[in-house]
């Protein structure tokens, strides 16, 4: 069974003052054990981006039991479902210590030709990523049911916030929303995030960043020239 494993020690920079796992950090995390997996599985560089294609995501979804916190030891699993048709699903677990399961996640990859911004055909091009069943997985992301939009705010994409495929990278989008609600992400427990990347957003390019609650549920929609994103965060009373 081909499943990856990475012990890792949380660090000062990985948490929020409250001492929890920044969220962006576990999404930087999650991105890079997928990588380094797939190069291990023989979809490396050369296979993609030596060529011109590039790995992007396009949803992921993350239930949390509990956020670990500064100077804990976790181990980070993370394993590929069977690719459907142009995704890749992949699936992610981090435990304690003692085994004890912290939070589950997955996501759907896609590769894009570097030029064109579309979709690769990865059966054409001699690119495979062989699937594996768990037993873990919790089920890959769905579409986000939106809340009505209460407040707005304009944002710019800086230059610190773009990455290798010339666009705004994945772990800015949640940083820029959980500084829109700043007391709850500090005060509250997050239990679930959910996000759709639906266009990408490079640099200088301009969007709207609507706000909608329920409670201690949070919906963002990002929409400028196109919709780019959505998200939901859902958050409860800390035990």
């Amino acid at each position: 069974m081909s499943v990856f494993r990475r012990a890792i020690k949380i660090r000062d920079c990985d948490v929020s003052y409250n001492r929890a796992l920044r969220p962006s950090c576990l999404f930087s995390m999650l991105q890079e054990a997928s990588i380094d997996h797939t190069e291990e599985l023989g979809a490396g560089r050369d296979k993609t981006l030596d060529r011109g294609f590039l790995w992007v995501i396009t949803r992921q979804k993350v239930v949390i039991n509990r956020l670990p916190e500064y100077d804990e030891h976790v181990i980070l699993e993370s394993w590929p479902g069977e690719t459907m048709h142009v995704l890749f699903p992949r699936y992610y677990r981090m435990l304690d210590a003692d085994g004890a399961l912290l939070l589950s996640a997955s996501a759907l990859w896609v590769l894009i030709d570097a030029e064109k911004r579309s979709f690769i055909f990865p059966q054409q091009e001699g690119i495979f990523v062989p699937g594996e069943t768990t037993g873990n997985e919790i089920s890959l992301p769905s579409g986000i049911r939106a809340l009505p939009a209460e407040e707005k705010t304009h944002f710019t994409v800086p230059y610190s916030y773009t990455d290798i495929n010339g666009h705004m990278n994945n772990i800015r989008y949640i940083d820029e929303c959980e500084n829109r609600i700043p007391q709850t992400a500090a005060d509250k427990a997050l239990k679930e995030i959910s996000v759709e990347y639906a266009h990408e957003i490079r640099l200088g390019e301009e969007m709207d960043i609507s706000l909608g609650r329920a409670g201690k549920t949070f919906f963002f929609s990002g929409d400028g020239a196109m919709h780019y994103f959505s998200m939901l965060l859902r958050y409860e009373d800390n035990a």
